[in-house]
């Protein structure tokens, strides 16, 4: 556990109340990524997720007598590219170290880690929190203290017999890489889009693919109370979280549950804390280690891993374009809101998806179309975008009809229904199904003569509030089932209203 060191200033905004007086809460994050490599850390056996228990497991997984560990080169790239991708300095040489610990699923009896000479250092992720009572989004910038790569520990079974535990051995090796913030983070909120930025950021990168139900990504949460402008207070861990929304109730009850203890005049022990999801509380585990009770030294069986400039500088320019160079893209060159953006880089499919989409066409129309149309219809079916009926060609060749005059934007919306249940070609259902925008202004006009000769008492309200004009548009598209061109309709009925 790296040594807290608080490097931000108390800010009112983030205090919670108490019944005698506000409390901070002081956050910090040991992020475990699993590193996206066919192999593990120190051997060559396979990471694939699934496999049949103890199917993936080498003679070095295994600790059999004799062998020896080999590291991996890709783990060790997919570190640096992760490392250049948070900003972070690069440390050219560092040290693998032995975590002394009592590991029930890891043969060896030790991990391979990293402690005072990490490969990568420190850095920065800026989050968006909000929004606040008047829609605005805050920027936060957080620290990161440190990455380094480790070795995953396999997974005990307890409840596969009633009286033995099973050990599976498939995890045992695969390279994990530790991504310890500063405890920089001062609410739930914040924590909550730390971690989710982060895991955007490594799936852009392509280091790890985030997916937090299959363990590939999971969090130790350090929370802990003080009253504003005292040092820190004693810190609890909450273990193994891999749920960003499980992460956000775990911390707003540990703050709540500290802070009550201290105000009825007791003590914070130091402890590993594990989080009950059913229960919505968190339970102590054990007391809580300090570093020097793991005795960390450095593995005799490898030497320093160490690497030149040039090295990271090839890896670097090959670096993908980033969720917040994407959003500042997307927001000067394409003219989006900065909300938009940050909706769409959020994931890299769905900014890919979008930019298909916008490709040569009006960037504002399409992110209209992505954000409200497609994620929201992606999100009642509970479909992700990879498995989307609809292409962004398809979505594409919508706003071009719309742009074209050749239907209205409700017209539209109902070509798109037909097409995410059908398929097919946007501007063929339009033409085969009579779909087309009535452009005639001699047909609008006799439809709003129409609706204006039926509606005598509106047309009177409408003549002292000019506002109920809205209602004959209305119920001029309603008549012609959407078709007539609506600024054509407006145009009339405000003509013909005269007002």
């Amino acid at each position: 556990m790296t040594e807290l060191i608080d490097t931000r200033t108390a800010d009112p905004k983030r205090f919670i109340a108490g019944s005698a007086d506000d409390w901070e809460v002081i956050i910090g994050l040991e992020v475990h990524a699993q590193v996206s490599s066919n192999a593990k850390l120190f051997s060559g056996a396979s990471t694939r997720f699934g496999a049949e228990p103890n199917s993936n497991v080498s003679l070095v997984d295994a600790a059999m007598p004799g062998m020896l560990p080999v590291i991996n080169e890709e783990c060790v790239a997919q570190a640096i590219r992760t490392g250049l991708g948070l900003n972070a300095a690069i440390n050219l040489r560092s040290v693998f170290d032995r975590k002394n610990y009592f590991y029930p699923d890891l043969p060896q009896g030790y991990q391979i880690s990293q402690f005072k000479d990490p490969i990568v250092g420190e850095g920065t992720i800026t989050i968006s929190v909000g929004p606040n009572k008047k829609g605005e989004y805050e920027d936060v910038e957080i620290g990161v203290e440190r990455l380094h790569l480790e070795q995953d520990a396999g997974k005990s079974m307890h409840d596969q017999h009633p009286t033995m535990s099973f050990v599976d051995l498939n995890r045992t090796g695969v390279a994990l890489m530790e991504i310890v913030s500063k405890p920089d983070i001062r609410s739930s909120d914040e924590a909550k889009a730390y971690v989710t930025k982060l895991r955007s950021i490594l799936r852009y990168l392509g280091t790890c693919d985030g997916n937090m139900s299959e363990g590939s990504m999971r969090a130790d949460v350090n929370v802990s109370v003080r009253r504003p402008g005292e040092g820190f207070g004693t810190r609890c861990e909450i273990k193994n979280m891999n749920s960003i929304r499980f992460i956000g109730q775990a911390i707003e009850y540990e703050a709540r549950r500290q802070i009550a203890i201290l105000e009825d005049g007791g003590s914070i022990d130091q402890e590993t804390r594990l989080y009950d999801p059913v229960k919505g509380e968190t339970r102590s585990m054990r007391s809580k280690e300090d570093a020097h009770d793991y005795r960390y030294f450095p593995d005799p069986d490898l030497l320093p891993l160490e690497f030149s400039q040039a090295y990271v500088d090839g890896l670097k320019s090959d670096l993908p374009e980033l969720p917040d160079a994407k959003k500042a893209r997307f927001v000067s060159e394409m003219g989006l809101s900065p909300y938009d953006a940050s909706v769409l880089v959020a994931e890299k499919a769905n900014a890919d998806y979008f930019e298909k989409v916008a490709d040569g066409r009006d960037g504002k129309v399409a992110a209209n179309w992505v954000i409200n149309n497609l994620l929201g219809k992606l999100k009642e079916d509970d479909t992700e975008i990879s498995d989307s009926p609809i292409s962004p060609q398809q979505i594409g060749c919508l706003v071009d009809l719309i742009k074209e005059g050749t239907i209205s934007g409700q017209i539209a919306k109902d070509v798109f229904e037909i097409v995410w249940e059908e398929g097919g070609d946007p501007a063929q259902i339009v033409e085969n199904r009579g779909m087309k925008q009535v452009t005639d202004t001699g047909a609008i006009e006799a439809a709003v003569d129409e609706i204006i000769a039926a509606n005598p008492e509106q047309v009177e309200k409408a003549k002292e509030r000019p506002q109920l004009a809205g209602w004959f548009v209305g119920q001029v598209m309603k008549s012609t089932g959407g078709k007539a061109n609506p600024q054509a309709v407006q145009a009339l009925v405000k003509q013909k209203l005269g007002v």
